[in-house]
């Protein structure tokens, strides 16, 4: 008994250091800055307006899927900025262009940024609209999410995302929306509403 209740003490004291260091933190939004970085600015302003998305939403993805590293390869073989599979960018190439994409190409940030963009925006029109679909389609793929969803695995809500079968998705869907809010406090003058 003694030792749970010392043990929560120490479970708290170490709270309450983690959130006043997080309060200094942020407070000095310079700082914040160092480790939410937005690389690509022009590049991520110009495609997402091209494709009506929210550029701190498209800076969000890429800072979850990469950290800014544009040669990263995931295991699967993803690649680039917004982390794409060779088979989906010479799909989505194919949509925009009917070009033949080369593998490498999505090393070329203007390349990988311009066809996640795209990519993006296709799956919003395909999930009408909701931002937690399509970023668990982005993760998981748009045939999981809606399998899940036609199956009753998920209701699709943001509030019951630990039903969704995949651990990696529920585990992405909150960093990418952690790594919104953090880019709307560091980033956006008008500051985010909801």
């Amino acid at each position: 008994m003694i030792l749970r209740r010392k043990k929560r003490k120490g479970i708290k004291r170490r709270l309450l250091l983690l959130a006043l260091l997080l309060l200094l933190w942020f407070s000095h939004k310079e700082i914040g800055r160092s480790w939410y970085p937005f690389e690509h600015q022009e590049l991520i302003y110009h495609y997402s307006e091209v494709n009506q998305l929210d550029p701190l939403l498209v800076v969000s993805v890429i800072k979850t899927e990469s950290n800014f590293n544009s040669q990263a390869t995931s295991p699967k073989g993803a690649r680039g900025l917004m982390q794409i599979m060779p088979s989906t960018a010479n799909w989505i190439s194919q949509q925009i262009s009917k070009e033949p994409l080369q593998p490498e190409e999505l090393f070329n940030p203007e390349t990988n940024i311009r066809l996640g963009t795209w990519y993006l925006a296709d799956l919003f029109e395909g999930f009408k609209n909701d931002p937690v679909l399509v970023i668990a389609a982005y993760n998981a793929g748009r045939g999981n999410v809606t399998r899940w969803l036609n199956e009753q695995h998920w209701t699709g809500e943001r509030k019951t995302i630990d039903q969704i079968p995949f651990m990696e998705t529920r585990q992405y869907i909150r960093r990418v929306q952690w790594n919104q809010k953090m880019y709307y406090y560091l980033y956006d003058t008008k500051q985010q509403t909801s």
